[in-house]
């Protein structure tokens, strides 16, 4: 009744204070409310963009993955003696791709990552347009969404060195059959990369919790996903009005080289990972463990399904909380004792026998997938939109410096062995 015949600015103080606080509640609560009332709706699609997730990196190593498993008919055309063509080809690809990733990863906020990925698909260029620009748009989405694309990074290896046992074994002895074998399975695996190229464009994008994420990246300040969020239908232009009227945001985001500075010991984690593993792996396994038992051609193709195998299992590890790595200087210690792999490859190869070999092979495919999985989920946290980003490139531009240095050492192994340059 006092308020039916008296304003609010006329009640005493204390009545205008509880007022206040009355009303501010009511709202806090009706915020909450829709808060809950709309989180269902940003999330649906969640396991589904998992499963693209797990597609995409399937297909995102394909290419790579078709090249190692194919080594047999590369040392078939060209003999290891004279050409190496388990070094050379790996070096070769992957030196274009550390130095196409350098350029990408410095000017990431300025390019389209939905036409670098599409591209990156299309002409079979995977490791420097692809991976960065997805592991940089999974960066700033749910962490299960970078650990699922990696698993299927890793997943692409197993299913493609069974593939290529079994093309192997149906041509084994047609004529011509290590050929006819090679020239299926490429066929097989172009195919992955087409559906990829279609997941990509017309699946992913439209999913309303990659929406939710890619709108919230741009609200912060990111420009990299525009032509994402058009093809799933949200006008960019309401996005760049809000971008403009939070420069000030924008101006704080911490730069790439900030980030890197930040990040160095993760940064050197991936690089010491991937530099141990491609120091054995493929060359070291192709070239300099034949002549020590009787599986012939086969023994390599073993060795390196075993490694994908196990690569592949390790990754979903960090799924399980309580056996995730998350202390930085745990995961470099654990980075660092792998180098005891280079002694043990070499003793086994000498004077141990294929048990042994396989036992080896799949602890290093178990280490390299379970760190590589820890270090690419624990980095981005805490950072906005655009910095999970960059941060993101930059990583797997330290991944591919790894591999690059670590397919350059392998040539290492020849010194004293029987495969003279």
């Amino acid at each position: 009744m006092v308020f039916s015949r008296v304003g609010t600015w006329d009640l005493p103080v204390p009545y205008r204070i509880h007022l206040h606080l009355a009303v501010s509640f009511l709202i806090e609560e009706a915020m909450a409310i829709a808060d809950t009332i709309e989180a269902p709706t940003r999330l649906e699609g969640k396991y589904g963009a998992i499963l693209v997730c797990w597609i995409l990196g399937f297909g995102s190593f394909v290419p790579w993955n078709s090249m190692l498993t194919i080594e047999d008919y590369y040392s078939w055309e060209f003999p290891p003696r004279r050409y190496h063509p388990a070094r050379v080809l790996t070096v070769v690809y992957q030196l274009f791709a550390l130095g196409t990733m350098a350029i990408l990863a410095y000017n990431e906020s300025k390019i389209d990552t939905r036409k670098r990925i599409l591209i990156g698909y299309i002409i079979f260029f995977i490791d420097a347009l692809v991976q960065g620009g997805l592991v940089g748009d999974l960066s700033f989405m749910c962490p299960e969404f970078i650990q699922t694309f990696l698993a299927g990074l890793a997943a692409s290896g197993a299913l493609t060195s069974a593939l290529r046992l079994i093309t192997k074994a149906v041509f084994e002895k047609s004529s011509n059959g290590l050929r006819k074998g090679v020239m299926l399975f490429l066929a097989i695996s172009t195919f992955f990369e087409f559906l990829c190229i279609f997941l990509y464009a017309f699946i992913f994008p439209k999913l309303p919790i990659v929406k939710y994420y890619r709108a919230k990246a741009a609200s912060e300040g990111s420009k990299t996903v525009s032509s994402d969020l058009a093809a799933a239908g949200i006008q960019t232009e309401a996005a760049s009005q809000e971008v403009e009227a939070d420069d000030k945001q924008q101006q704080q985001r911490l730069s790439s080289k900030q980030l890197f500075f930040q990040n160095i010991d993760f940064a050197l984690v991936l690089f010491f990972i991937f530099v141990l593993t491609l120091s054995i792996f493929p060359g070291f396994l192709f070239e300099n463990t034949k002549s020590h038992h009787q599986l012939g051609s086969w023994y390599a193709l073993v060795l390196v399904a075993m490694y994908n195998v196990w690569d592949s299992i390790s990754r979903y590890i960090p799924l399980v909380e309580r056996l995730k790595l998350k202390s930085r200087k745990g995961l470099l210690f654990a980075t660092i004792s792998r180098v005891l792999f280079i002694p043990a490859f070499y003793f086994t190869a000498k004077y141990g026998g294929l048990g042994w070999m396989i036992m080896l092979i799949s602890f290093l495919g178990l280490t390299n997938g379970y760190l590589t999985v820890c270090v690419l989920t624990e980095a981005p946290k805490g950072y906005k939109g655009p910095e999970q980003n960059a941060l993101g490139n930059l990583l797997v531009l330290c991944v591919l410096g790894g591999v690059v240095a670590g397919a350059s050492l392998d040539w290492l192994w020849l010194i004293g062995s029987n495969e003279q340059f």
